[in-house]
């Protein structure tokens, strides 16, 4: 039997759709492997695999991608692993050095420094910088370390009074309808007990698994969010 070929992020907030996969009879369906949420979006475009949970910026370099399932990783305000990072204030910042794991973060924070806080500045990858852009569980318990912090999923609400979508699940062709709503269902059972997958997270200081991923995170791809990922794209490609 042809099996589907996905890449998932490796990330926590990953973690329950994973284990929706996992604990459904799609699981006999898939070839499964997780990664950084930047190399999931180049083996999806590069066809390597036939689908996975794609950073939204990444869908411009998939001419013909579908959005199959009614799940994505996104927030409705406050994410609470998506920052910018500084030593001082955004207002002062002239530098912004990005993460090499998430064009989508990268182009988010470009977005509200130049709309939102009216901000010019250098953009680098590597070396020192004013500011930087971290994302996923790197970021966990770090805020406290920080003088200032910025979530970029609470400052775009304060911009657009939209959620944000992170990621999409999406495919580079189309697939059986009959395995998208088998999927779908896998990710629904998953994300609904999203809390179970925390028992063996190591423990980290300052952070609470449970608050994160049944507040911050936000599952459902409802409308809204869709509204969000067509505003982001068009502001992105601006940049």
């Amino acid at each position: 039997m042809h099996k589907i070929k996905i890449s998932a992020v490796s990330y926590t907030n990953t973690l329950p759709f994973l284990k929706g996969i996992k604990s459904s009879p799609i699981i006999d369906e898939v070839d499964l492997s997780v990664d950084y949420p930047a190399e999931c979006a180049r083996r999806v475009i590069q066809d390597e695999v036939d689908m996975g949970i794609i950073p939204v910026a990444a869908l411009l370099d998939l001419p013909n991608y579908n959005i199959i399932t009614d799940y994505c990783i996104g927030s409705n305000g406050a994410v609470d692993s998506v920052f910018i990072f500084s030593n001082k204030p955004i207002e002062e910042i002239d530098s912004l050095r990005l993460d090499k794991q998430s064009r989508t973060s990268n182009g988010l924070a470009r977005i509200l420094l130049k709309h939102y806080w009216k901000r010019e500045v250098e953009i680098v990858t590597e070396g020192e910088a004013d500011a930087y852009v971290l994302i996923g569980d790197r970021t966990f318990g770090k805020k406290d370390t920080v003088k200032y912090v910025y979530d970029l999923g609470f400052f775009w609400k304060e911009f657009t009074g939209l959620p944000f979508a992170f990621a999409v699940w999406a495919s580079n062709k189309e697939l059986p309808k009959s395995f998208v709503e088998s999927f779908n269902h896998a990710l629904g059972q998953g994300v609904s007990h999203a809390e179970d997958v925390i028992p063996g997270l190591p423990p980290i200081s300052n952070f609470d698994y449970k608050y994160y991923l049944t507040e911050n995170l936000d599952f459902n791809l409802d409308q809204p969010k869709r509204e969000a990922i067509t505003k982001y794209l068009s502001l992105f490609q601006d940049l």
